[in-house]
C-alpha cells in the first residue's frame, strides 16, 4: 500500500461528519489493541465552538519554544491528511502516515475478524488513533490534541489531560451537540476530568453556569483566562500585541507580565492569544518561552494574506460566529477600499446569518461552491443576497477568475468553508498543496 491508498481508504469510510460515531467504546478497544499510546505522553485537551484550532497551534508553539518536544493533532486539514498530526511543528511525512495508517488499520480489521469490533473505527477514529501512535513513537514528551466534534463522546476524549481548554462556545453542528448553548456547552464540558484544572476562555454568559457546575463537580480546579489583564492591546492588519500581567496571587518568583506580539490577524486571535499564554502559563511555561511561542505561531487558512497589491485574504468563516469575526477585520482593515467577497457554503450551515453579517459589506459579491457534494449551489446562496449586485461562479477556479480583475487598490477575502479555502490555497500555494487537495471538512 502507498500514502494515496491510505488516503483513499479514509475517504471509503466516509464523510467525516457524515460517518461521526460518538461514543467512546470502540476507540478504547482500538487503543487497547495498539498498547494505550495515548498515556505515553502528557496531554493539553482542547474543545470549543471558535478559536480552538488557533490557540492549539499557539499552545504547541509556546511548548516547543520551550524546549519540549510537541505533539499536535487539529482537525480538519486544508491540503493533506498529514498536516493534522504534527510533530516539533512538522506536519506527519507520507511515509510515517501510511506506517501508522497501517499500524491501526490491520489492527482494526484484526478485532473485526475476531468480533472485537463492530466495524472498522470511523474516519475520525482511525485518524485520532494514528495520531496517539505517531506521538507515543516519536516519543512526544507533551501533545496539544484539538477536540473533532462536541466532547463529551469525541474520539480524543480518551485521554487524561494535564489541562483542559475551552474556547469560546456558540452554535455549531447542532444536529449532534443540540439546539441551545447550554445543550453545546454541556457536550463540551465532557473533556473536563476530575482534579485535572480546566480554563475557560471568554463565554456566553448562559455558558457559564454550565461549565463552573461540571468542573465543581469533579473537584476540577476552574480557571478564566479573562483573570489574566491584557494591557497596552493594539491590533493591526498583521496581528496583534499586548502585554499581559498574570493573576494576582500567582506565584511571585516569576516575571508578573508576558509580552505578546503575534501574527495571526483579527481581534478574536488576540482573545485567542490570551487563552492560550493562559494556559502555558498554567502549564509552568516561563515568559520568555509563551513570547517567542505566540509570535512564531502559523496558522493556515484563518485570515492568511496570500497575495498583496490587491490584498487577498483567505479565511475559513463558516459559521456566524466566524463570520461576525471576519466581519469586524473587514470593517477595521478596508480603509475606504473597495471590498471584493467570494464567499461558499455547505448546506448545513445558518446561511441566513451569515450572509446578513457579510455581504453588505462587499462591493463586489462573487458566490460559488467549492468542489464537494454538499456545497450549496450558489444560486441558492444568492437568494439571501436580494437586493445586491451578485456575480455567480460555478466553481473556485471561475470565481478565482473574477477577483483577478481586482485593481491593485482593492481588497480580496475569499471565505466560508473550509473546502473553498482549501481549493483557494491550492491555486495560491501551489508547491505547498504538491497538487492534492485531499479530505478537507468544512
Amino acid at each position: 500500500m502507498r500514502y494515496p491508498d491510505s488516503v483513499e481508504y479514509l475517504y471509503a469510510l466516509g464523510n467525516e461528519m457524515k460517518s461521526a460515531k460518538l461514543g467512546l467504546d470502540r476507540i478504547l478497544a482500538l487503543l487497547e489493541r495498539l498498547g494505550q499510546p495515548q498515556k505515553r505522553f502528557r496531554v493539553v485537551h482542547v474543545a470549543g465552538t471558535n478559536g480552538k484550532g488557533s490557540t492549539c497551534a499557539m499552545i504547541a508553539s509556546g511548548l516547543r519554544a520551550a524546549g519540549l518536544r510537541t505533539g499536535l493533532y487539529t482537525s480538519p486539514h486544508l491540503l493533506q491528511p498529514t498536516e493534522r498530526i504534527r510533530i516539533d511543528g512538522a506536519a506527519l511525512s507520507k511515509d510515517d502516515f501510511l506506517r501508522h495508517f497501517l499500524q491501526v488499520h490491520e489492527a482494526a480489521e484484526s478485532m473485526v475478524s475476531h468480533g472485537e469490533l463492530d466495524a472498522h473505527p470511523s474516519y475520525f477514529e482511525t485518524l485520532t488513533a494514528m495520531a496517539f501512535c505517531a506521538f507515543a513513537g516519536a516519543a512526544v514528551e507533551i501533545a496539544v490534541v484539538e477536540v473533532g466534534l462536541g466532547g463529551r463522546l469525541d474520539a480524543t476524549n480518551v485521554v487524561q489531560p494535564e489541562l483542559s481548554v475551552i474556547t469560546p462556545i456558540d452554535f455549531d453542528h447542532e444536529a449532534w451537540l443540540g439546539h441551545s448553548l447550554e445543550g453545546i456547552a454541556g457536550e463540551k464540558a465532557g473533556i473536563i476530568k476530575p482534579d485535572t484544572p480546566v480554563l475557560c476562555a471568554f463565554q456566553h454568559p448562559t455558558v457559564w453556569p454550565v461549565l463552573e457546575s461540571k468542573a465543581a463537580s469533579l473537584g476540577a480546579p476552574f480557571h478564566r483566562s479573562s483573570a489574566w489583564t491584557r494591557e497596552n492591546l493594539e491590533i493591526h492588519e498583521d496581528g496583534c500585541c499586548f502585554v499581559l500581567r498574570r493573576p494576582v496571587g500567582s506565584d511571585d518568583s516569576r516575571p508578573p507580565t508576558i509580552t505578546v506580539d503575534c501574527p495571526l490577524r483579527g481581534a478574536y486571535q488576540a482573545e485567542n492569544a490570551v487563552t492560550a499564554a493562559a494556559a502555558l502559563d498554567l502549564l509552568g511555561i516561563d515568559a520568555a518561552a509563551i513570547a517567542d511561542g505566540l509570535h512564531a505561531v502559523r496558522w493556515p487558512g484563518r485570515l492568511q494574506r496570500v497575495g498583496e497589491h490587491p490584498d487577498i485574504y483567505l479565511d475559513g468563516a463558516h459559521n456566524p460566529a466566524g463570520c461576525a469575526a471576519l466581519a469586524a477585520f473587514i470593517l477595521k482593515v478596508r480603509n475606504g477600499r473597495k471590498v471584493w467577497l467570494v464567499f461558499g457554503l455547505m448546506r448545513d450551515k445558518a446561511i441566513s446569518e451569515m450572509a446578513e453579517l457579510l455581504f453588505p459589506l462587499a462591493d463586489h459579491l462573487v458566490l460559488t461552491a467549492p468542489d464537494q457534494p454538499r456545497a450549496l449551489r450558489p444560486e441558492a446562496l444568492a437568494e439571501h443576497a436580494e437586493g445586491m449586485p451578485v456575480q455567480i461562479a460555478h466553481t473556485v477556479s471561475e470565481a478565482l477568475d473574477v477577483v483577478s480583475q481586482a485593481p491593485a487598490e482593492d481588497v480580496v477575502f475569499i471565505a466560508g468553508s473550509l473546502y473553498l479555502v482549501a481549493e483557494a490555497l491550492a491555486v495560491f500555494q501551489p508547491s505547498v498543496s504538491a497538487g492534492s487537495v485531499d479530505i478537507a471538512t468544512p
